[in-house]
């Protein structure tokens, strides 16, 4: 993959033309070229082309690919020991917060995700090409290497490259082989969303070449189970399982997101009984739109978005109610079940739709009633289960023996395709359904197993840190927390010190939160109310300057807020459910130390008392790519 639009070493650049590199750029781009960018290229090709005539030695990008979100930066720029990402602003005067954090964004999503940035001295600059001469100082420098954000009018960039040149150390970096690392991105839910629904592919989502590959043998596996149905007219329900971590979600948003250019009215759905997901993944994806005004030329990216999010990401429950008359016909001929274990049984499902929806005739199963709902097309469709193994956690879920009961009981015509380790002894099918199955015609396929898990091996370690903790094991937790480097953890039992322990933390692009239990009620006099309802959408989505936005750290979320969602950096505050005696009430303010203790090995230690609350416990929620 090509990184940049337009590269060249400095001697090159200075001498082509203005009119050869805008070439070179309106042929690359996907958008129409509009006259305000071919105005800011102009800017940005003339301040470049003045800089490389006075660093020979350097090398020039522009319109440097940031894959995780389909971004590019301005200009990045490889001199000596160091990188500089630039981003211009043509036309304005002042330095906005929104401009400085999309900057600073932008460079550590190079540290974080290109491979061969990992160990660069990287630095931010923003320029805006109407400001006044600004006062030239060095910043500083964060533990990886990535400078403060510099923001710089167009003359003050060579003195401030110069100096940054020559207090610099370290190798001269080889700017082609640097260019040529790999990306491995680690994108939340709702970034990878957004990238798929613009219709990149899932391989350039995924921060690992196995689990790219994996992901693309599973996409690859149900695809040609749709082509097989959509062939012969029949009707097929695919089981995808996967190991923890190994991207069952992202493989179902992957495959709604799917379109044959020759079959463009074959609409797919992906299915959620997480209503916060659901509402924030669809609200992002409106903004997503909003923003990009014109849309690429990708035609899977023209299809999908000439639909509303609504249509593409929906609430199972919400579809369950749109068919409940026996004439409605669903639109869609693929459907994809996200956490399809958790569906309900028949008592649950009966008894739900009497006392809320005063339905009484429904007797079935929701896998039963989804099941009949899509055994409605007269043609063709196929129903993609994606199942979590041994995650029903709650009153009437049914797992996967429901699916399989309505398959047997009424559905005899159903193709059914699955992989192998559930048909295995031992796996979650009994022996007299395995039986039935075999006799029905049941394919196994292995490319419908998720083996790979796209979770950093760190994560891992912090769940088992976590649960030592939890367990009062002060040795165990010890021991973990020194492998823990990547996650740095802070305990206290002063909230406002967890609060400024979390912004501190939090670097650009990065979501913050302050999290608790739903029955947490005595962290009510901490000024956190975990029965006041919190708006998902705006906690998760809106910018640093919305109080109602989660690094506001304002407004704890509980557990029904946050499932399936993400936040890089959290702040746990734990109630009186971890209280470990039988004293009632708060600790007397003598007790409570205050400030914030971040050395990980004294939380380990302390772990028995820390829970004499209200607690904030912060923790790096989702990890680099390194």
């Amino acid at each position: 993959m090509k990184r940049a639009w337009f590269d060249a070493p400095a001697e090159v650049l200075a001498k082509a033309t203005p009119q050869l590199i805008l070439g070179y750029l309106t042929e690359a781009t996907q958008f129409p070229a509009e006259l305000a960018q071919i105005s800011a290229w102009q800017f940005t090709i003339t301040h470049l082309k003045q800089l490389a005539a006075v660093l020979p030695d350097a090398h020039f990008f522009m319109e440097f690919a940031i894959p995780r979100m389909g971004r590019r930066a301005d200009a990045v720029i490889v001199a000596g020991p160091l990188i500089l990402v630039l981003e211009y602003k043509v036309g304005e005067r002042a330095f906005a917060r929104h401009a400085i954090e999309q900057a600073y964004g932008y460079a550590l999503d190079v540290k974080n995700f290109h491979v061969t940035s990992h160990d660069k001295a990287i630095i931010p600059i923003l320029i805006a090409s109407e400001a006044p001469p600004q006062q030239l100082g060095f910043g500083f420098w964060a533990e990886d290497r990535v400078h403060s954000p510099l923001c710089l009018s167009p003359d003050d960039v060579l003195p401030t490259l110069r100096r940054l040149l020559a207090s610099g150390d370290g190798p001269v970096i080889d700017a082609d082989a640097w260019a040529e690392g790999a990306y491995r991105p680690t994108p939340s839910i709702i970034e990878a969303a957004e990238a798929l629904y613009a219709g990149h592919d899932v391989t350039a989502i995924s921060r690992s070449e196995a689990g790219a590959e994996n992901l693309s043998r599973t996409a690859n596996a149900i695809a040609a189970v749709v082509a097989r149905m959509r062939t012969e007219g029949g009707k097929a329900i695919c089981f995808v399982t996967g190991v923890p971590g190994a991207g069952k979600t992202l493989a179902g948003l992957n495959l709604a997101c799917q379109r044959h250019p020759d079959h463009p009215e074959e609409h797919a759905v992906f299915l959620s009984g997480n209503g916060p997901l659901v509402q924030v993944l669809q609200e992002a994806l409106r903004r997503d739109g909003k923003r990009k005004r014109a849309l690429p030329d990708l035609p899977e990216a023209r299809i999908l978005q000439a639909r509303e999010p609504d249509a593409f990401i929906q609430n199972v429950h919400h579809f369950r109610d749109e068919y409940l008359a026996p004439d409605r016909v669903p639109t869609e001929h693929v459907v994809i079940f996200d956490e399809a274990q958790r569906a309900w049984d028949r008592a649950m499902t009966s008894d739900f739709m009497r006392r809320k929806k005063g339905q009484t005739a429904l007797e079935e199963s929701e896998p039963g009633f989804l099941l009949s709902v899509m055994d409605r097309r007269p043609d063709w469709c196929v129903v993609v289960c994606l199942i979590g193994e041994g995650q029903e956690i709650n009153r009437g879920e049914a797992g996967i023996a429901e699916w399989l009961n309505a398959l047997q009981a009424g559905l005899p015509h159903w193709q059914l395709f699955l992989p192998p380790h559930l048909m295995a002894e031992g796996g979650a099918i009994d022996g007299a359904m395995r039986w039935h199955l075999a006799h029905r015609g049941a394919l196994a396929d292995a490319g419908l197993h998720l083996a790979v898990s796209v979770r950093s091996f760190r994560a891992e370690g912090l769940s088992a840190f976590v649960a030592a903790l939890l367990a009062e094991d002060a040795g165990a937790a010890s021991t973990l927390l020194k492998d823990l480097d990547q996650f740095p953890v802070c305990y206290t039992r002063n909230l406002a010190a967890a609060r400024q322990w979390l912004r501190t933390q939090r670097r650009a692009g990065e979501r913050a939160g302050l999290l608790a239990s739903s029955n947490a009620l005595r962290l009510k006099p901490e000024g956190l109310h975990v029965k006041a309802p919190v708006d998902v959408c705006h906690w998760f989505l809106n910018g640093n300057d919305d109080v109602r936005s989660s690094n506001a750290l304002e407004d704890a979320a509980t557990e029904f807020d946050v499932q399936g969602l993400e936040l890089d950096w959290a702040g746990v505050a734990w109630d009186l459910n971890y209280r470990r005696t039988e004293m009632a009430g708060r600790p007397a303010s003598s007790e409570a130390p205050t400030g914030s203790r971040s050395v990980p090995r004294r939380a380990a230690s302390a772990a028995p008392n820390m829970s004499v609350t209200p607690i904030a416990c912060c923790s790096r929620a989702r990890d680099r790519g390194w």
